[in-house]
């Protein structure tokens, strides 16, 4: 069972004991979260890719690509440069368009 899983929930609720559904507000205790959008991954190699190279960033504690809308979310433990996330990914042979609003 997850540490999520294991967390007590308020009664009749879907949410955690602390109210929240997951996603965004929990991943603001977890760190810092920034969608990038990467141009040329076409499948699940090209995600691993990217997700590896940017994994290797100091700081970084989660990594989620898909390449059929080509978003990279990244969550990490304090923002990250652009420059160091354009370099990552460059290194996987992909181009970083830009973070995504």
């Amino acid at each position: 069972m997850t540490a999520e899983t294991d967390t007590p929930r308020t009664a009749g609720s879907c949410c955690s004991s602390t109210g929240s559904q997951g996603g965004a507000a929990d991943a603001g205790a977890a760190g810092v979260t920034t969608v990038y959008e990467v141009k040329g991954m076409t499948c699940g190699h090209c995600e691993g890719a990217v997700s590896e190279e940017i994994s290797e960033i100091e700081g970084v504690t989660s990594v989620k690509a898909e390449a059929a809308t080509g978003r990279v979310t990244v969550t990490s433990a304090a923002p990250l440069t652009d420059e160091a996330v354009r370099a990552a990914v460059d290194e996987a042979g992909y181009e970083l368009v830009g973070r995504q609003a």
